[in-house]
This record gives C-alpha cells, sequence and structure tokens, in this order.
C-alpha cells in the first residue's frame, strides 16, 4: 500500500478525541478528493473510537485506507471482542456496532498479539480509486 493511501493517528484514552479524530479523518478525505463520504466515515470514526475508548485499552490508533474501498479501522490493546447489541427504544447505550453494521459495506474485527482492530469498510466506486 503506498503511503499516500494510508492516513494513521495516535489517540489518547479520552472522550475528547472523538471529535479530533472525525476533524481529522474529513481533512483527509478532502485531500484524498473523497469529501462525498464524510458524514459516513465521521459516523463509523465516532463509534468505533468511542467504543474503543470505552470498551477497549490503551493505546488506540485510527487508520484509514484508500484502495478500492475506504477502510477505517480503529485499535485498541484489549482482546475482548465486540459484539452488535440491538438496543430497546429505552436503552441509552448499544446502539454502535448496529450503526456500524448497518452503514458500512462490511466490518469485522482483527485481532493480533498487541490487541484487535475493528475495521469498517465503505465503497468507494472504480471512478474514485486511487490511482
Amino acid at each position: 500500500m503506498p503511503p499516500v493511501d494510508v492516513a494513521t493517528w495516535e489517540l489518547s484514552d479520552s472522550p475528547e478525541q472523538v471529535a479530533s479524530a472525525r476533524g481529522s479523518c474529513a481533512e483527509q478525505l478532502t485531500r484524498w478528493g473523497l469529501s462525498d463520504l464524510a458524514f459516513t466515515t465521521e459516523l463509523l470514526v465516532s463509534e468505533l473510537v468511542t467504543n474503543a475508548i470505552r470498551h477497549g485499552s490503551a493505546p488506540v490508533g485510527l487508520r484509514l485506507i484508500r484502495d478500492r474501498a475506504l477502510v477505517c479501522g480503529v485499535h485498541d490493546a484489549s482482546s475482548s471482542a465486540p459484539r452488535v447489541c440491538h438496543a430497546t427504544g429505552n436503552d441509552e447505550r448499544g446502539r454502535g456496532l448496529f450503526m456500524i453494521e448497518e452503514t458500512a459495506g462490511r466490518w469485522g474485527v482483527r485481532f493480533d498479539p498487541g490487541g484487535k482492530t475493528v475495521w469498517a469498510e465503505q465503497d468507494i466506486g472504480e471512478e474514485t480509486a486511487a490511482d
């Protein structure tokens, strides 16, 4: 993967990092000519980073990869597997991964010795894919 097609950020485990991560991603999408994906990407980033901060372990890292699809991955040091919850109308929490499942083309979890990466993929179409 050419370095120009990858953007990486190290984040603290502070909830304030979520807004910063969204902004960084939006700026990167503009540089890549993919600003039409900003709203959905910011939603995915918000949920993935929030889950990593709330349920995972530091350090937290965020990576965008531009290829045939746009892949957003958030890594944390926890090995606990996330699970999709189906919240009821009165639940305050439990909708994050469900929203990712409904919004992303595909998503998943990849485990490694240092923790896990939860990733979500969006189709960017052939006309906007990296050269």
